[in-house]
């Protein structure tokens, strides 16, 4: 089986929302379909500079970057990608299986991309899947910058309920969510209606991966993780886990901040990509 809508209408009714959103698009960007051997993906590609592949949440598509991108791509070409296996405006012909399959792909979007190497930015199962590719493909990879990264044991049943909370605020007036939850409320808005449009569409993707501690102890490209003080999963404990395993790596806790970190704190996010895209990874090991 691959990823698909449950009907015509319901693909009709997405990707009218997803064009509405796309024109909120902030800054001049090109339409890019890259051919993988599981499929056709599109990659919105925006400004010049050093490259950065910045890989959404789970339903989030290349779209939900639209708040961050115009200070990105000011200093950086900046490539968002519509995940294959969800809604988006990939096209997946195959399915992937594995954890190699979803490396397999990840390194497929990359080659076409052209670039000799690339950070990779992800965010949730976005970030999870960055750090798949740089223990199995690392080959492109030039740093992983991890927000709140899955594949880590975050248990089922508090995800759910996480996300029916953060997802029934997002049908809250602004005046009211920008008081139970940090960032801009036009935000949540804005993308609501993909995201439960996007819920008609059955989702195909490999098993849920954790990482061992071998696979992190393979990983030998700079790494970020940044966590939410509030994160599904212990942050303390993680931060500890990977700093004593994985080589070249540095660690933060935000504050407050919860697994929706980035709609939280859409300037730190901005600042802290900025900053690790930078030549010197300052205070990491060699």
């Amino acid at each position: 089986m691959v990823g698909k809508f449950v009907d015509p209408k319901a693909q009709e009714r997405y990707f009218a929302t997803y064009e509405a959103i796309r024109r909120k698009w902030p800054v001049p960007s090109e339409e890019l379909d890259v051919e993988t051997r599981f499929g056709s993906t599109r990659v919105r590609r925006s400004g010049t500079g050093a490259p950065i592949v910045l890989l959404a949440g789970a339903m989030g598509t290349s779209l939900s970057w639209y708040p961050f991108v115009a200070d990105l791509a000011a200093r950086h070409t900046v490539y968002a990608v519509d995940m294959i296996g969800e809604p988006g405006r990939s096209v997946q012909t195959r399915p992937m299986e594995s954890t190699d399959d979803e490396a397999d792909w990840l390194a497929d979007v990359l080659v076409g991309l052209g670039h000799e190497k690339v950070h990779l930015v992800g965010i949730s199962r976005g970030a999870c899947l960055a750090l798949n590719l740089a223990t199995r493909r690392p080959a492109g990879v030039a740093g992983v910058l991890a927000f709140e990264p899955g594949g880590f044991g975050i248990n089922f049943r508090k995800f759910v309920l996480w996300s029916i909370g953060e997802l029934s605020r997002w049908w809250l007036p602004a005046a009211i969510l920008r008081r139970v939850s940090g960032g801009d409320p036009a935000v949540r808005h804005t993308m609501r209606p993909l995201v439960f449009r996007g819920m008609k569409f059955k989702i195909q993707m490999a098993p849920l991966h954790v990482f061992t501690d071998d696979e992190l102890r393979s990983i030998d490209v700079p790494t970020y993780f940044i966590l939410g003080e509030r994160s599904l999963i212990k942050a303390p404990e993680l931060a500890a886990r990977v700093e004593s395993l994985v080589p070249r790596v540095r660690t933060e806790i935000v504050p407050g901040a919860t697994h929706a970190l980035n709609l939280e704190e859409v300037e730190l996010t901005n600042a802290r990509i900025l900053a690790f895209a930078g030549e010197d990874h300052a205070g990491l090991p060699d």
